[in-house]
Parts: C-alpha cells; structure tokens; sequence
C-alpha cells in the first residue's frame, strides 16, 4: 500500500490543477460524442450503400480539409487564445451534430449533405488538435507533465471506450438521430466546461502571417531526427495498418454481429488502450524510450495481422483490445517528444505537423483501407496492412538509430 502513496499524490497534484480539471472534463465530453458519431455514421453509411469504398470516403472527406487547413491552425494556436480555439471547434462541432440529426429525421437517402457535414467536421479537427494539444502543457507545471499527458490520453481512451459502446447501442435501439442529439447533448457540455475555464496564455509568436511562418513547424521537425522518426513512423504504421475504417464491414460480412457488436468492436482498441493509459500514468515511461516505441509498433502491427485473419467475434475483441494497448504506448512517447522538445512559442506549429500526421494516417488510412478492402476483399487488405506496419518498424529502426537507441526524455 505504501509504495503506491507517491503514485495517488502525483495523481491528486494534476487533478488539483482547476483548469486542466476543466480541460479534462471538456475533453471527456467532446471525445464521447465523436465515438458515438463516428459509429452512427459508419453504420449508416454502410447500410445505405453495403460498398465499403463509402467507408473510405468518410475518412477522406474529413482528411482533405483537414491537411488543407492544419499547418494554417497551427500558426493560429501559437498566435492567439488556444482555449478560444478550441471552444469555437467544439461550438461548430456542436452545429454538425445538430445537422446529422435533422438530416436523418428527414429521411437522409444522399449521401452529399452527410460528406459536407464530415468536411466541416473535418476543417474543425485541423484547427482544434494544435491548439488543444499545445494548451495542456500551459495547464499544468512541467514537472508534472508527463503524468497530465497520460492522465489525458486515459480520459479519451476511456471515451474510446464508453462512446463505440453507447452509440452501438444506442443506434441498435433507437436509430441513427437519437446517437446525433445525445452527441449534440454532451458537445454542449463541453462547451460550458471550456467556457469557464482560466488558461494563462501562452508565449504567443510575434511572427506575422506568412509562408515561411506557417511551415516553420515542418522545418523544426525535419531538424530533429528524434521527433521526425517517431511522427513518421506512426504515420506509416497506422496508415497501412489501420482497420477500424472497415469495422462496419467485418461486424456484418465478417463477424455477423449487429449495430451493438460493432459498438464494442469500436471500444476494444480503447479498453486495452485505456488499461496501458492507467499504467503510464502511474509509472509513466522513463528508461529505453526507443526501444520501448517501436516494440509498441511491432505489437500494433502483429495485432492487426491476427485481427484481419479472425473469424470470432471474441478472438476479435482481444486482438483489437493488444492493437489499442500498443497504439498508447506509441501515442504517449510522440506526445512526450513532442511537447518536450519545443519551445511554447513553436508547440502549436509543431503540434500541427504532429497533427497532421496523425491525421494522414488516420483519415485517409480510412480511405486507403476502403480502397484495398474494395480491390482485395476485407481480410486480405487487413493482413498486408499488418505486415506493411511490421516493416515500417523494421525500416526505420534502421534509418532513425537516434530514435532506436534513445534511452531518457529530455
């Protein structure tokens, strides 16, 4: 009992900061309702179309103006309010919700209206991820940084979680407009939570407008093989191994499970995720820091393998729930490089490159995972995005040695 005494009291000292507190609740909120959507609209497109390319498209549609827009959003966090920032995102995300809802009560057969609400929801991501992430380490002391960053990332793990489940359920009971005004129901509550909230402001750049200034982040980044090796190869990993654009897909034709199984198909990544979050915030990550990153990437990679050849919905569920603990520890080491390497005045250009990579490989992973599940069939797009991951670590393992053997954060 004695020896986890430290532990609770580094955990009370993050939480007793009120306004990372507030940011936590906000981002709590904001992250269920866009589990809960992100299921809804999966589900609905795919019963509208039974064509998984629609899948991809989704994703697509989010992730062009999302690259568009996001080194642009960055400038802007290291300009101006970032906590405004991200509120007016939440505000505007709020909106599309409430546009989802109306379409699917008036009986939504094209697919159009439902793209454009994902591109505006798509423009939103871009300028809420730098500013949301370059605003934590403003929240809290830099001694207790790293514990925020993992209490953090188990907040939206635990949303992961919660929001797949509910909305699968939810859907499978109720339909598709229910899911869209509950989503409505809890961006609002993020709203309030942010709208209260006290934030110091950041060292703010004096730099104008400019191209040179907007891709200074890309510069800052190409200079640190450190950070540039972990951002890219979590780019590459998750763009060719990721599968969860396809889940609507693998729970009707693949798993035979309805709305409610998809939910926890959703929430298995998050529930392992969520388990290695608890554990990082603990004892976060502090010796073999390279090491430590890429034996996450070969596990997320060798999961994604055994997920694409299951047939059970249970041996499913686990491979899924091993592929979520190894994309956390990845995400917790990124973000630690990251944030600790650069300065406040470059932490939200910097966060917009990071951003944006991880957009790339999320969005338009999407997209590339419903164009070979299209030309190839589900499980095999699966399994040789498994494989493309396992050697994406083998190649910069050897093409980043300063990542591979880095031992301590700074």
């Amino acid at each position: 009992m004695g020896s986890d005494a430290p532990a609770r009291g580094t955990l009370r000292a993050v939480l007793a900061q009120r306004a990372f507190t507030r940011f936590l609740c906000a981002r709590f909120a904001a992250s269920l309702a866009v589990q809960m959507q992100s299921v809804a609209v999966g589900v609905q497109v795919y019963g509208l179309t039974h064509n998984p390319l629609d899948l991809g498209l989704i994703g697509l549609s989010q992730f062009l103006p999302f690259v568009g827009f996001v080194l642009i959003a960055g400038h802007a966090a290291d300009r101006r309010d970032r906590k405004r920032i991200v509120l007016l995102c939440i505000a505007v995300q709020l909106l599309c919700a409430v546009a989802l809802a109306a379409f699917t009560t008036l009986g939504l057969k094209n697919l159009v209206p439902l793209f454009a609400v994902m591109i505006v929801f798509g423009v939103t991501r871009s300028f809420m991820g730098p500013a949301s992430n370059a605003l934590v380490p403003n929240l809290v002391p830099i001694a207790l940084f790293g514990n925020a960053v993992a209490i953090n990332s188990s907040a939206w793990q635990v949303a992961t979680i919660v929001g797949p489940a509910l909305g699968g359920i939810l859907y499978a009971a109720a339909g598709p407009a229910p899911v869209y005004a509950t989503v409505a129901v809890l961006l609002g509550v993020a709203v309030a939570c942010l709208a209260g909230l006290r934030a110091p402001r950041s060292a703010s750049s004096a730099e104008p407008l400019s191209w040179a200034s907007v891709v200074e982040g890309l510069r800052f980044v190409w200079r640190r093989e450190v950070v540039l090796g972990a951002i890219s190869m979590d780019l590459f990993a998750v763009l060719f191994g990721g599968a969860t654009a396809l889940l609507p897909a693998y729970a009707a034709d693949v798993l035979h499970v309805g709305a409610d199984g998809l939910g926890w198909l959703r929430a298995a990544p998050g529930i392992g995720a969520a388990i290695t979050a608890a554990g990082l915030t603990v004892r976060p990550v502090g010796r073999r820091v390279g090491a430590t990153l890429f034996a996450g990437v070969a596990t997320f990679g060798t999961a994604t393998i055994v997920f694409g050849v299951s047939t059970s919905f249970w041996a499913s569920l686990v491979a899924l729930s091993v592929l979520g603990a190894a994309d956390m520890v990845s995400v917790f080491v990124r973000q630690m490089l990251v944030q600790l390497e650069t300065p406040d005045d470059m932490r939200g250009r910097v966060s917009a490159v990071n951003w944006m990579f991880i957009g790339a490989s999320n969005e338009f992973g999407e997209f590339e995972s419903g164009v070979t599940a299209a030309w190839w069939g589900l499980k095999p797009a699966v399994v040789v995005g498994g494989i493309a991951t396992l050697a994406v670590a083998a190649l910069w393992a050897r093409w980043f040695p300063k990542l591979r053997d880095l031992d301590r954060f700074r």
